[in-house]
C-alpha cells in the first residue's frame, strides 16, 4: 500500500514496505529531481513526531508564527476564550487597514482549526 500527498513541491511518500518505497522514489528520481528528506518531521505547518503507538500532530510552532504575525506576542493570554456578552456592531470600531493582511490571518487561523476542532468556535 502506498500513499502520495502533495502539496505545491512538498510531498510525504508513505508505504507499507521500505522495498515498494525505494522502488517508488527510484522512479520519481528518474523522472523529477528529488531529494529524500527522511523521516517526517514537520509538513505543511504540521510537526510530526513518532511514537511507539502512532504518530502526534502537533502545529505549537505554526499558532505561534500566527502570533508574530499578527503583531501580538506580547499580549497576555485570556482563560475565557470569548466574550459572550459583549455587543459586536457593524458601526462600532475602525475598519481593519490592511484587507490582504486580514485574509491571510484568518485564513491560518481555518488552517489551525483542522487539528484543533476545539478552538473552530472561537476562530469562526
Amino acid at each position: 500500500m502506498t500513499y502520495i500527498l502533495l502539496y505545491v513541491d512538498d510531498i510525504i511518500l508513505t508505504t507499507s514496505s521500505d522495498v515498494l518505497r525505494q522502488s517508488i522514489m527510484s522512479f520519481l528520481a528518474a523522472k523529477f529531481a528529488v531529494k529524500d528528506l527522511g523521516p517526517l518531521s514537520y509538513f505543511v505547518g504540521i510537526a510530526v513526531t513518532r511514537h511507539a503507538s502512532g504518530l502526534f500532530l502537533c502545529q505549537h510552532k505554526y499558532a505561534e508564527e500566527i502570533i508574530e504575525l499578527a503583531d501580538m506576542t506580547s499580549c497576555n493570554h485570556a482563560t475565557t476564550l470569548v466574550d459572550n456578552k459583549a455587543k459586536l456592531s457593524v458601526s462600532s470600531g475602525s475598519p481593519y487597514e490592511g484587507p490582504t493582511h486580514y485574509r491571510s490571518l484568518a485564513g491560518a487561523l481555518q488552517y489551525l482549526t483542522f487539528l484543533r476542532p476545539d478552538i473552530s468556535f472561537v476562530v469562526q
